[in-house]
């Protein structure tokens, strides 16, 4: 007589140890790219560069330690990954205060700023736990996204730079609201989907073989266009209009799997853009950055001067503290990308892309894993708006797509990129802790047994 088939269920390992190797390996890529700006740069070592070697491996393996405590299922490759990335970052911030015209000290705000981002990233572990709870915050989120998303409009508080009004200020202290409203924004839709997924996904007219949304459903993706508007209108920023507005559209698709929504989005953004290169002075200019940098050298210096960056890096670099990134303003935080070309080389900036290619490929992974629907579509949110956000800046800096403002995760300066990027991930390793662990199994000889004692381990996983 054949015995009873049994369910074979993959389960993951945890990995940890894993991650821990990984951590101290991106500790060292990041100390290492300190000791050599000071090298190249002084031919010597500095005195204390056993304490920052010190203090850098205590950072990553106390984010390593939250991971290890609160999600000991998550993703073991993410955070290596993320702090290769903040290393690096530090490490040009760090080159670039050696201009001595004039000396800053950047680099330090910035590692003050990285400790707060893993705390943040810690305690997201922490308190947070499970992503679920999450959903029932829909339209709290939404309303708290959309009034971070528009206050830089705002005439007292808001500021601008350089024609884009997408900074708050109070007091000594500037803040990009935009940061945080793209995970709050990203949470609240992701739960409006999956509420209202079903009536979204209902297919209205046919028009050219594609089936359209009823007009009826139009109302959310009109009423995130109109906020688009508002953001291109007032703050005259066309990158984070094209951020949340992208993310939008996105995630209905994700929801959905209805092709019309995309192309619609694309068509109505596309009409935006337009009207906005027509109407705002400032979208004209980078515009013609973009298509003829050398019409107006006097503006458009930056993007010249980063292009001879990449051009005298060639590929494989000039060496960590060999090239003159300082020519390119900016070089710190929206430029960054070109002063890692410049010195690193194409062959540099080709691994951090790829570096940032594989996060959003471990994000997108952990959404396929997820139990739920809301981890899905939380997880995918998430993912896309990192993406996206990396390939409108490094696009802008290479001259692939128009220059936005927007900040390169993890290495641009600046407090309120790096601590909500943080917590990006501490959401993305909740979800995937969920995604990976055993639950438990009723069965009908034992009771409850947990499923990892009858299942596959999933090796390399």
């Amino acid at each position: 007589m054949a015995a009873p088939e049994q369910d074979v269920v993959i389960v993951y390992r945890k990995r940890r140890n894993v991650e821990l190797a990984m951590v101290v390996f991106a500790s060292v890529i990041g100390v290492a790219s300190y000791l050599l700006v000071e090298q190249n740069l002084f031919d010597r070592l500095p005195d204390n560069w056993p304490v920052v070697a010190v203090l850098w491996l205590g950072i990553g393996v106390a984010a390593h330690a939250a991971v290890r405590w609160r999600a000991p299922y998550a993703d073991p490759l993410i955070l290596p990954a993320v702090l290769t990335l903040n290393g690096v970052g530090l490490a040009m911030i760090h080159r670039i205060d050696k201009i001595p015209d004039p000396v800053r000290t950047d680099a330090s705000s910035q590692l003050m700023w990285t400790v707060m981002g893993v705390i943040l990233f810690s305690l997201v572990l922490i308190v947070v736990r499970d992503h679920r709870p999450l959903q029932g915050y829909t339209y709290t989120l939404f309303i708290f996204g959309l009034i971070l998303m528009l206050l830089p409009a705002l005439p007292v508080i808001g500021h601008e730079v350089y024609g884009a009004r997408i900074w708050i200020r109070v007091g000594p202290f500037s803040f990009q609201p935009a940061e945080v409203a793209k995970l709050a924004l990203t949470v609240a839709f992701a739960s409006y989907m999956v509420e209202k997924r079903e009536a979204l996904a209902i297919a209205g007219r046919r028009f050219l073989g594609i089936d359209l949304p009823r007009p009826r459903d139009l109302g959310p993706i009109l009423m995130m266009w109109g906020a688009s508007v508002l953001v291109l209108v007032f703050q005259t920023d066309l990158g984070t209009s094209l951020l949340f507005f992208g993310l939008f559209v996105m995630m209905l698709y994700v929801a959905t799997e209805r092709p019309s929504w995309p192309i619609l989005g694309t068509v109505m953004f596309a009409g935006l853009a337009y009207v906005g290169y027509l109407t705002f002075g400032h979208v004209q200019r980078r515009v013609n950055a973009w298509l003829d940098p050398f019409s107006d050298i006097d503006r458009n210096g930056q993007i010249i001067n980063a292009q001879f960056g990449f051009a005298w890096g060639g590929i494989l670099g000039r060496g960590w503290g060999e090239g003159r990134p300082g020519l390119t303003t900016f070089a710190k935080s929206d430029f960054i990308a070109a002063a890692v070309g410049e010195e690193l080389g194409t062959a540099g900036l080709m691994a951090i892309i790829m570096i940032y290619a594989f996060i959003v490929a471990r994000g997108l992974r952990t959404a396929l894993a997820a139990k739920d629907p809301f981890g899905k579509l939380l997880a995918s949110g998430l993912s896309f708006v990192f993406a996206l956000q990396v390939f409108l800046i490094i696009g802008g800096v290479t001259r692939l797509l128009p220059l936005t403002g927007l900040t390169t995760p993890f290495m641009s300066q600046g407090g309120s990129s790096l601590i909500a990027n943080w917590v990006l991930m501490g959401l993305l390793m909740i979800i995937s802790h969920q995604a990976r662990k055993p639950v438990a199994k009723v069965t009908e000889d034992s009771g409850i047994e947990n499923e990892a004692t009858q299942l596959i381990r999933g090796a390399g996983r």
